[in-house]
């Protein structure tokens, strides 16, 4: 080995040292600390998955009312299957951008007037345009509706802000469309998916995979999706194999600097 490279390359000081080791010890607790956070995210999906087949499992219970809502939660009631039994307000009814397995279409979202005495918001289904009768099957009877309690989404979809005066909505923003469409309260903070999954039979499909949409009647209810995507332990493990690789990192460079001090 020439002296004189020997000469340039000095082991690195005690302050060096010191400074490697704290950024490879942050860097190993940091990492560590991501894959448990994932660990625990993944039971509180788990949960989450549980708990939400259950509520869409159950029979209907009666929609919370005004003295209820102070205490109404997506934790605690998003999904839960209830009913409701009133009159659909004609002419307040509001579009909702939405996609589903039918393709791009919108959420027909008409106000319930609840025989109780306060007002719900009932998405009915999925209609393939706006210019779709929002009216047309309505009548002046009470009818029970049952389906999925969702919490507001208020601010509009991704990237896209809700447009109340063009009524362009992208998200199911409860308050501001009970205020565009002018409805009477109460208004619940929630509104009701009708229909339920579980009850929703999809048509045959057609050539590549299409629905025959030749035969679906509008609105479509019963297409609320309750899958929840559950890969937090795949990034649990990628976070764990990132602590191992700082710590098979660390290794190699006290046998390097090891070396260098003989």
């Amino acid at each position: 080995m020439d002296p004189g490279a020997a000469r340039e390359r000095r082991p690195r000081s005690r302050f060096k040292r010191a400074l490697l080791a704290l950024a490879g010890l942050i860097l190993f607790a940091g990492f560590i600390g991501l894959g448990i956070w994932q660990l625990e995210r993944r039971v509180w999906k788990l949960n989450l998955i549980a708990a939400v087949n259950a509520r869409v499992a159950a029979a209907p219970v009666p929609a919370p009312g005004p003295k209820d809502w102070g205490a109404v939660s997506f934790d605690s009631d998003e999904y839960r299957h209830v009913a409701a039994t009133g009159r659909f307000v004609k002419g307040a009814s509001a579009f909702a951008q939405a996609t589903t397995d039918y393709g791009g279409g919108f959420w027909l979202m008409t106000p319930l007037k609840d025989e109780r005495g306060f007002t719900v918001l009932v998405n009915r289904g999925f209609v393939p345009s706006r210019d779709f009768a929002a009216d047309a099957a309505l009548t002046d009877q009470p009818i029970a509706v049952n389906g999925l309690l969702r919490m507001s989404q208020p601010g509009g979809g991704f990237l896209r802000a809700n447009d109340p005066a063009d009524g362009r909505w992208y998200s199911r923003d409860v308050a501001a469309i009970a205020k565009t469409e002018r409805v009477d309260g109460p208004v619940a903070p929630y509104f009701i998916d009708a229909g339920s999954p579980r009850d929703h039979q999809p048509l045959p499909n057609v050539e590549m995979g299409v629905p025959d949409t030749t035969k679906l009647h509008y609105p479509i209810p019963g297409l609320t999706r309750i899958y929840f995507r559950n890969e937090h332990l795949v990034y649990a493990f990628t976070w764990f194999g990132m602590a191992l690789l700082v710590l098979i990192g660390a290794v190699v460079v006290v046998r390097q600097e090891r070396r260098e001090d003989v």
